[in-house]
């Protein structure tokens, strides 16, 4: 089957970017895949990240992707350039908002949470050299916020807890702009709101993706396809608990999903 748009993550975290995808594209075939049974991504090696990211961009490509996103902003930084050398279709990847976040900030102090992966990336560096400029960037690893999501712990104690730790830092010195740089922390956004205040800001690149996507797919990929009618399927695909996946998927994309088990091959 040909025509689909493949979207993988580290677990569910990228179902956020899918929800944009959903809005934006409304009737293109969607095949996503959470690589839960590596998750997370943020304290693997670059190589790692990027073996994973070559397996399921194969399965995807095989189960008829045309256009593929990279839903993760570790797994962009460690494995965009690699995959765009090896496969000949759009390959669409996340980095931390940090322009619109610098265009927003009124204080000049913008905090960054994201993954150890991400914030110790090059690529992430290099956007910093590019749009900081006078504002302050101040960066807030965040270990274990994707495992509570991962759990469909979205407003827990254990959660707030975290958040109230990893954000104090950052309003302390000013920062009134929070790029939100990793996939899985917008469904924390109610969560996060409620600690930090509603006059602080929160930016994440899911839209934005959308919009890309979006003009790549018209410009390279839709004048491919013949025949095709418009559908909204969705298809779901785990590499870790099939049963847990269902559960916490269904929670997060706000409709009943069934997960299904990556074959052995790709897991």
């Amino acid at each position: 089957m040909s025509g689909s748009i493949g979207v993988f993550d580290s677990g569910v975290g990228g179902l956020s970017v899918l929800h944009h995808i959903r809005q934006t594209l409304p009737n293109e075939r969607l095949i996503y895949v959470a690589d839960s049974a590596h998750v997370p991504y943020g304290d693997k090696t670059p190589e790692y990240i990027t073996q994973r990211s070559l397996t399921l961009t194969r399965f995807l490509i095989e189960h008829g992707a045309d256009a593929i996103v990279i839903a993760c902003n570790t797994a962009t930084a460690a494995a965009a350039a690699t995959l765009r050398s090896q496969f000949n279709i759009p390959i669409i990847g996340m980095e931390p908002a940090v322009k619109p976040a610098v265009a927003a900030t009124q204080s000049g102090v913008v905090g960054v949470l994201a993954t150890i992966g991400t914030l110790e990336s090059a690529r992430f560096a290099a956007l910093l050299e590019k749009y900081a400029g006078k504002v302050e960037i101040v960066t807030q690893g965040c270990p274990g916020l994707v495992e509570q999501v991962e759990q469909g712990e979205l407003d827990s104690a254990k959660t707030r807890e975290l958040i109230k730790r990893y954000t104090e830092p950052l309003l302390a010195r000013g920062a009134d702009t929070l790029i939100l740089g990793c996939t899985h922390y917008p469904f924390l956004v109610p969560l996060i709101s409620e600690v930090v205040g509603a006059n602080i800001t929160l930016v994440d690149t899911g839209e934005a993706v959308a919009r890309h996507l979006k003009q790549r797919l018209e410009t390279e990929v839709l004048h491919h396809r013949s025949g095709l009618s418009p559908t909204k399927q969705a298809e779901f695909f785990t590499s870790g608990n099939a049963i847990e996946a269902s559960r916490i998927m269904s929670l997060l994309w706000n409709e009943a999903v069934e997960v299904r088990l990556l074959p052995s091959e790709f897991a």
